[in-house]
């Protein structure tokens, strides 16, 4: 059984979570809808008071552990007064999974400015989870999809800050919790992990640029001096082609749209964000709460449906692992 969250409530994370139900009510993987029973418009639902009736309710109806908004909720205007019941779901989630009575969290998509603006003291979900669910090490966001995982070292930052914040000790922190998760989460007993360059051509030599010379470098043989087998720095235009892809397990990136363009371009659909570093399992669908389109009908589950199945898929491994 996994909890899945409300996300922003006039965003479309009620709606893919009704349409997934739908596509998975047979096969699973099951889930729990945390929030307001009232969102969910189309399909059966079936109010429960805890996991293990979660899990006998899914074939029929989508299992919602029914949390009132404080304020209505309106399809593309989200509002300040529905944060308090956003961030509790995120909170009561991470609890179910910290006791085990779910076996990992998916997130539906937050709308950050909204929360910021009542309040609510993190960038995003993941640097929030960290607070709720860390390890003694800072979280770090992989994007992943049949065929390709990205790292980027850099997330939600100016691209000149980004470059200007990038060291050895980042890269390697970065890589290492991959490494990690790579062997417990993924089962891959030798990740292999492939370094992006920053510059044109990995810098050519140092003739255009010689950060791969003075950041990326000193990284990669950080990680070599600890066994793990890290390459690079790879020119970053030729290191997510077909015939790239399958010699690495995933591609530590130095910056947000570095990792995001390739997974997003391969499968935007079926592209996850998965935290690292946690002591819980999470994953989210690879997109925003889509205000535009929201309350018409026109979602598409498929990110959150494999974000379902991915977090089903590494919480089995885990548990394998301990």
């Amino acid at each position: 059984m996994l909890a899945l969250t409300m996300g922003e409530p006039a965003g479309i994370g009620p709606e893919i979570a009704a349409k997934a139900w739908a596509r998975l009510r047979e096969s699973g993987p099951a889930f729990l809808f945390l929030g307001d029973a009232g969102l969910i418009a189309g399909v059966p639902v079936a109010p429960v008071t805890c996991p293990e009736a979660a899990a006998r309710a899914f074939p029929a109806a989508l299992p919602v552990l029914h949390r009132p908004l404080p304020a209505p909720a309106t399809p593309g205007r989200p509002s300040p007064a529905t944060a308090p019941a956003v961030i509790a779901a995120i909170e009561e989630a991470v609890a179910l999974a910290k006791a085990r009575a779910v076996g990992a969290v998916v997130t539906n998509p937050i709308q950050k400015s909204v929360l910021t603006a009542a309040g609510f003291p993190h960038p995003g979900h993941t640097e929030f989870l960290g607070v709720l669910a860390g390890t003694g090490v800072p979280p770090v966001m992989m994007l992943a999809c049949p065929g390709l995982r990205v790292v980027p070292v850099t997330v939600h930052e100016p691209l000149k800050q980004a470059i200007a914040r990038l060291t050895p000790e980042l890269i390697a922190a970065q890589a290492r919790v991959a490494h990690a998760a790579l062997r417990r989460d993924f089962g891959i007993a030798a990740p292999r992990l492939a370094v992006a360059g920053l510059n044109p051509h990995a810098g050519e030599g140092g003739t255009l640029g010689d950060e791969e010379a003075r950041i990326v470098a000193p990284a990669i043989a950080l990680l070599r001096a600890e066994g793990i087998a890290a390459t690079g720095p790879h020119p970053p235009d030729t290191l997510f082609t077909a015939g790239m892809r399958p010699r690495y397990d995933a591609a530590i990136c130095l910056y947000h749209d570095q990792a995001l363009i390739p997974i997003k371009t391969l499968d935007m659909a079926g592209g996850v964000n998965v935290t690292l570093g946690l002591s819980i399992i999470r994953t989210s669908p690879d997109h925003g709460t889509a205000l535009d389109i929201a309350g018409q009908g026109l979602a598409e589950p498929d990110s959150l449906i494999a974000a379902l199945r991915l977090a089903q898929s590494l919480a089995e491994t885990r548990s394998r692992q301990e």
